[in-house]
């Protein structure tokens, strides 16, 4: 029964860790974030390098995504994101936060 679990959980897990990039394009993050490259926004690594063990961070995150905001990462302005469910936004940004 334990080890039907923990491969239910890494299935999951999985699962999870292959949505996220699908969420970024489902909400056209992908328009101005890549992985490993600056776009018009910073790459999802260096965003998850800048909050490393920030325990806030993800807070933050998920506030700045939904309002949008400007100065953090240079002049350029990120728009506001209200249309994204906050499951998705939680998901996106701990995902986020996981890139390194």
């Amino acid at each position: 029964m334990k080890k039907l679990l923990c491969v239910m959980a890494l299935l999951l897990a999985a699962g999870a860790a292959q949505a996220n990039p699908a969420l970024a394009q489902k909400y056209s993050c992908t328009a101005c974030h890549a992985a490993d490259k600056k776009m018009v926004g910073p790459s999802w690594q260096e965003i998850g390098r800048k909050y490393a063990g920030d325990k806030a961070a993800a807070g933050k995150l998920a506030a700045k995504v939904k309002a949008g905001g400007s100065g953090v990462w240079g002049p350029v302005p990120m728009p506001p994101n209200p249309q994204i469910s906050d499951a998705d936004l939680k998901t996106l940004v701990q995902w986020v936060l996981t890139q390194k």
